[in-house]
């Protein structure tokens, strides 16, 4: 798969995110499946990937705080 190929269909998994965030977790795995490939191909992983995967990371961590009591 070339490297614009590739891009398209991060920007794929990125609009789905968007559309339904509900299976936000599902879609973030397959973002980092993409991710992975790119890697795997020797193919530079575009810095603002590495960037979102980070903030998705965080709003994970984030989100094991919601229930607890303070």
């Amino acid at each position: 798969m070339a490297f614009e190929d590739m891009k398209a269909a991060v920007a794929s998994i990125l609009d789905e995110i968007a559309k339904r965030p509900e299976d936000r977790h599902v879609l973030q795995e397959q973002l980092r499946e993409k991710i992975a490939e790119f890697e795997s191909m020797g193919l530079p992983v575009p810095e603002d990937y590495l960037r979102l995967i980070d903030e998705l990371d965080d709003d994970d961590a984030d989100d094991l705080f919601d229930n607890m009591p303070v």
